[in-house]
């Protein structure tokens, strides 16, 4: 049997923001998941303690929130620039208005921030649709000898969040004009 690793000692405030400050320089996070990295270091370091005190645990937990909060209020972590920088990154690769929604919930942005970094007119989300298009080969990207169904695109685009609206007219786009639509979404 493999010998346990040593936990070594408990997470203190100090580590917890030396270890937050390192995540942040390899990784953009929002408050809530630099809570969830540090909290599950903290699991971590419980589990390989033989005995873990619970007042240790519960104090390194009450300073995960108070480190993630300085950086919060020192403006290291800002979750609107974060929902930002994602949301037009995520629309760029062809996911729609609703698959960046869930994207920025799933990590832990507030719904008023992720509102307000989605692109809110619908020329944005044609643009994403073509993108879509373009990545999954269907549309006026689909090969010459291409003999699926139109209704299988359609399907595809309203799987990936878009409106029938929105996904029939990238459908109906010529390959020349949705290469124009493309290249507007990337220097926007």
């Amino acid at each position: 049997m493999a010998e346990k690793k040593a936990a070594g000692p408990p997470p203190t405030e100090t580590r917890l923001r030396e270890a937050a400050l390192a995540h942040l320089a390899r990784y953009a996070t929002t408050q809530a998941g630099l809570v969830r990295v540090l909290d599950r270091r903290v699991a971590r370091w419980a589990q390989a303690t033989e005995n873990p005190d619970p007042e240790v645990i519960a104090t390194a937990r009450i300073a995960v929130r108070n480190v993630a909060a300085r950086l919060v209020a020192s403006g290291v972590i800002d979750d609107a620039a974060f929902a930002a920088s994602r949301a037009r990154s995520l629309t760029r690769t062809g996911r729609s208005r609703l698959a960046v929604a869930a994207h920025l919930a799933a990590r832990g942005v507030d719904q008023a921030v992720a509102q307000a970094a989605l692109p809110q007119d619908t020329e944005a989300e044609l643009a994403a649709a073509v993108a879509f298009c373009r990545r999954r080969r269907i549309g006026p990207f689909a090969r010459p000898d291409d003999t699926r169904d139109p209704k299988r695109s359609l399907g595809m685009l309203a799987r990936g969040g878009f409106a029938q609206s929105i996904a029939s007219t990238a459908l109906d786009l010529d390959p020349d004009a949705a290469e124009d639509i493309l290249i507007r979404l990337k220097q926007a």
